[in-house]
């Protein structure tokens, strides 16, 4: 039976992605709990590189065109951290400069122009990705932590833990400039963006779900919950996180938007919810178990799959997004967090 399972998630991987020619889609992989980054091809599901970059690299970004892949390296403990920049043709690293202290989910431009990096210190530092040099510093408070920039390159939009639970909205082109803050109802944890610029998404400590912000409004206007809960046990000096279980902490972090903007995936516990973009009422429609804790969420460019990192297990699920099932479990180092998907650029 579990030769049939494999011959069968064989032939949907060989059969659907095939089509596009041989290693034409790569999944990126960090593993936080090491020193690398698996590039895996989606087709086949080998590992057809492991890019050693230094003391758990964290974050990822890479520009429009899919050739440069920009990492940060967490270096927890040390004085500061790395930011380093990757040329996707060859898999090399080009440079790597010293940067903040624990920098963590980076976002770029879609030139690669601008980095926003959030750094322990409380601030989004700023890098001329050209030049790879910090120009200036943003203050947010709390531990800034993750980032979305818009598809044209003008807005970021800044989400720091703790702090006064605010999001922060900058106007890249006018000198990096926060021209707006929107309040969440607790501590900020992974968001996404839609394309349309009318979404804001964040999860937040202690929601089983996510939040929605018009970004016309510059305000919350719908609190979404899941069906499925955290399961674990609740305890008051945690409740504001998440839930204890057996296997730890539990609670939502992994948060997107398929790239054709039909639907909402938010990883919770050993879960993934998927929810309707195109409905006022973000209704629910799917909840996909998972083996593992899930904890960072990815699509291919054509959105019929999601890779979802099971940072626990060592593995990153490949579901379809038509079936909602998972089609393969895909290996990955030790503690596997952010991820992303990049089409092979041209000529390599």
């Amino acid at each position: 039976m579990r030769a049939c399972r494999w011959w069968i998630a064989l032939c949907l991987l060989s059969s659907s992605v095939g089509a596009q020619g041989a290693g034409s889609e790569l999944l990126w992989q960090t593993n936080a709990g090491g020193d690398d980054i698996h590039v895996i091809d989606v087709r086949t599901g080998a590992l057809t590189d492991r890019l050693v970059v230094g003391p758990q690299p964290h974050g990822l970004a890479a520009t429009a065109d899919g050739r440069t892949v920009f990492t940060t390296i967490e270096a927890d403990g040390q004085r500061h951290g790395e930011l380093a920049r990757i040329d996707a043709m060859t898999l090399r690293v080009m440079s790597r400069s010293p940067i903040c202290r624990e920098p963590h989910a980076l976002a770029a431009t879609p030139d690669g122009r601008w980095l926003y990096v959030p750094c322990r210190d409380g601030r989004y530092w700023v890098v001329d990705g050209h030049a790879g040099t910090a120009t200036r510093q943003i203050e947010t408070g709390g531990r800034p932590h993750n980032t979305q920039i818009s598809s044209d390159g003008r807005w970021a939009f800044l989400s720091p833990m703790g702090g006064t639970h605010d999001a922060f909205v900058v106007d890249i082109a006018a000198d990096h400039r926060v021209v707006r803050r929107i309040r969440f109802g607790g501590s900020l944890r992974p968001s996404a963006l839609s394309v349309d610029m009318r979404y804001l998404l964040q999860q937040i400590d202690g929601l089983n779900g996510f939040q929605v912000a018009d970004l016309g409004l510059g305000s919350v206007i719908a609190t979404v919950e899941h069906t499925t809960p955290l399961g674990g046990i609740r305890l008051p000096f945690l409740d504001h996180v998440g839930r204890l279980g057996i296997g730890g902490l539990k609670r939502c972090h992994g948060l997107a938007i398929r790239p054709d903007q039909r639907e909402i995936w938010s990883a919770c516990a050993d879960h993934v919810t998927v929810h309707e973009l195109v409905r006022p009422d973000f209704r629910e429609v799917s909840a996909i178990r998972l083996p593992a804790k899930g904890y960072w969420i990815t699509f291919a460019p054509d959105s019929r799959y999601a890779f979802i990192a099971l940072s626990e297990a060592g593995r990153v699920a490949m579901i379809d997004t038509r079936t909602k099932r998972i089609v393969t479990l895909l290996a990955a180092g030790t503690q596997p967090k952010r991820n992303l998907v990049l089409r092979q650029p041209a000529g390599k």
